[in-house]
């Protein structure tokens, strides 16, 4: 055990944040703490750090326990070089190597068969045991590992002090991924990660040996790294097993459940007090309502579901239809500064058609759209009819010094002021934020505000700029929904593979100042490229690249351990297919249990629930299994 909440509870000034919060964490966790904004993930983090202290409660954590800690926008500043300051991590290391050398060279002074050659051979001998215990010799090939995967491959020697917030928070990462701590605990570890980068953090956390607890808003990220979610919602904290996608099925079986119990129980309660209330002055039947008090007074009361709190809604519509052709680029070419970014780039887009613009971070994704947008580039067409609405990431086109309600009400005045009210509502900007200056708005605030001011342009062609920035899991969703349903063209930048995949239908990557364009989804392309990529490494006649190998190990296996191996992957292969299987049964289940046939029999209601609970009781004990395994 690591980490272990029992009844905590904490409030500032004006309220309760968080009540009777219970969990525990343990080595080799994977956690992602999800729930609306300001519902309190951050504080919940706070607390596990000690920054703060429950009102109630206890948390306990392990002695000594070390837990690496990345903060929002959690860069540090430093002189120091980037190489130069991951290589501070392995000061012990490298301390320990000078040591070996230096005594590698006394000894090769000494007379060999001495008691100054015999002691210093012995102290040789143990020092090197330790070294190779804690792999010290490969230390820079971890830094180097680490920063080439987060896209410092370039920048060893760049100061640390001359780069962007970005960067330095990309930067924190790699040091929070070297030092190894017993616990990572990563707050919205994403922002600022081109898609190329988060692969290669998702497949480096799958083999991190410490326990891992994120929040974020990255859906695809959570998918690949959590087992388990932590959902913050009302002030409750609830445990569901298995990544966001299952959090989503279990979330929705448990609100129908719920539900109905809670409904079969306020049915029973009125049936009974009806009697009560008809029978308890009578003499013939006054003992038999009192009974039924008496029931009433020792029933436990089942708490009336919260219902989470509606997210934003957001609709887009326009006056008139483009012709078929919306956008033409041809012989595109685009600077950034001195920088050349595209070089005779072309490509289109059709009406009705959503397209996702991908890259990796410098490619010129954003000054791409930007100069679509600005429509004053020879090389860039738009058809008949196109009316642009332009999102921008940085909301730049908002005014600070504007209230909420007057920026809106600002660009449309002829609207009445309770249409304006109306549609701020709507994206969830109530009546007290009306009067707010826009400056003093949240990230997620503005973000709002902006979709709102966005959505009210009336465009048929919407160009948008990473619009999930700041959007907290039901507001994407909602913004997914709104988008699909709008019937004309969108062009987006995003990060955010899950927004991308579910959206759109044509993908256009940005690479080496050139464009492709590929038809289909998000996981038809990346599966395009996967198979690409096979094919190129066939072609060079390397097959199949071969697993990393271990410091020290040669690659020999003997008779015994190739044995024991095949029945571990053999092992594995049945474990998951049980699985499978146990998951199919448990959404068999749950659908039963949503029958209001199953749930008015109790012979039936009894024996679903009897089989649910073994059936998890099977899968828990697999998963242990699974992961003795991996």
């Amino acid at each position: 055990m690591l980490i272990s909440a029992e009844n905590l509870s904490f409030g500032f000034q004006g309220g309760s944040l968080l009540e009777n919060i219970c969990f525990t964490l343990s080595e080799g966790d994977r956690v992602g703490l999800i729930g609306p904004n300001g519902e309190g993930k951050t504080t919940l983090l706070r607390l596990i750090l000690s920054e703060l202290e429950p009102e109630s409660g206890s948390l306990f954590r392990k002695n000594g326990i070390r837990i690496g800690y990345l903060a929002q926008n959690g860069g540090y500043d430093s002189r120091n070089t980037v190489f130069g300051e991951m290589r501070e991590i392995f000061a012990e290391d490298i301390r320990a190597l000078d040591s070996l050398r230096a005594l590698e060279n006394a000894i090769s002074l000494a007379r060999e068969g001495t008691d100054e050659y015999r002691a210093l051979s012995a102290k040789y001998e143990a020092l090197n045991r330790r070294v190779a215990a804690r792999d010290s010799y490969h230390y820079e090939v971890r830094i180097r590992t680490v920063l080439n995967g987060m896209g410092f491959s370039g920048c060893y020697d760049q100061p640390i002090s001359t780069m962007s917030g970005g960067e330095k928070t990309r930067l924190k990462l790699c040091r929070l991924l070297l030092e190894e701590p017993e616990l990572l605990i990563l707050d919205e570890p994403t922002n600022h990660l081109d898609i190329k980068t988060l692969f290669w953090l998702e497949e480096y956390l799958d083999g991190f040996k410490g326990a891992i607890l994120t929040v974020s808003h990255d859906r695809y990220f959570l998918d690949k790294t959590v087992r388990t979610v932590y959902e913050l919602e009302n002030r409750r904290l609830t445990v569901f097993r298995g990544n966001y996608t299952k959090y989503k099925q279990l979330k929705a079986e448990q609100t129908a459940r719920l539900a109905k119990e809670y409904e079969k129980q306020q049915e029973e309660i009125a049936h009974l007090q009806d009697y009560v209330d008809r029978n308890l002055v009578r003499a013939t039947t006054a003992k038999s309502a009192l009974s039924r008090v008496k029931k009433l007074e020792k029933m436990e009361l089942i708490e009336k579901p919260c219902l989470p709190p509606s997210p934003p809604r957001f609709s887009f519509s326009y006056a008139e239809k483009p012709y078929e052709q919306v956008l033409d680029v041809v012989g595109l070419d685009l600077k950034a500064g001195e920088k050349l970014l595209l070089k005779g780039a072309s490509f289109g887009v059709k009406r009705g058609e959503k397209c996702a613009i991908v890259g990796d971070n410098g490619t010129g994704k954003s000054t791409l759209v930007k100069e679509i947008a600005r429509g004053k580039n020879p090389a860039v067409h738009t058809g008949r009819f196109v009316k642009i609405a332009c999102y921008d990431q940085e909301n730049a086109n908002l005014n600070s010094e504007n209230t909420v309600l007057g920026e809106l009400w600002e660009r449309h005045p002829l609207w009445d002021q309770t249409r304006v009210r109306n549609i701020l509502a709507q994206v969830k900007l109530d009546a007290g934020d009306m009067d707010k200056k826009v400056r003093m708005l949240s990230g997620g605030e503005r973000a709002k505000l902006a979709l709102a001011v966005f959505e009210c342009e009336g465009g048929n062609f919407l160009i948008l700029d990473e619009p999930t920035n700041h959007l907290d899991l039901p507001a994407r969703e909602s913004l997914e929904e709104a988008l699909k349903a709008f019937d004309g063209t969108v062009l987006f930048v995003s990060h955010d593979r899950y927004f991308i995949n579910a959206l759109a239908g044509k993908i256009v990557e940005l690479k080496e100042g050139t464009i492709f364009e590929f038809k289909g989804t998000y996981d038809e392309y990346t599966a395009y490229k996967s198979a690409l990529s096979a094919a190129e490494t066939e072609k060079t006649g390397t097959g199949q690249s071969a697993p990393a190998k271990k410091a020290g190990d040669t690659g020999y296996r003997t008779k015994e351990e190739r044995a024991a191996e095949a029945r571990k992957r053999q092992r594995v292969r049945e474990i998951e297919t049980e699985i499978s299987a146990l998951e199919k049964e448990e959404a068999d289940i749950g659908a039963r249990l949503a029958d209001p046939e199953v749930t008015s029999d109790y012979q039936r209601l009894n024996e679903n629930c009897t089989r649910l609970e073994q059936v998890k009781n099977r899968m828990d004990e697999l998963y242990a299994e699974y992961e003795t395994l991996l």
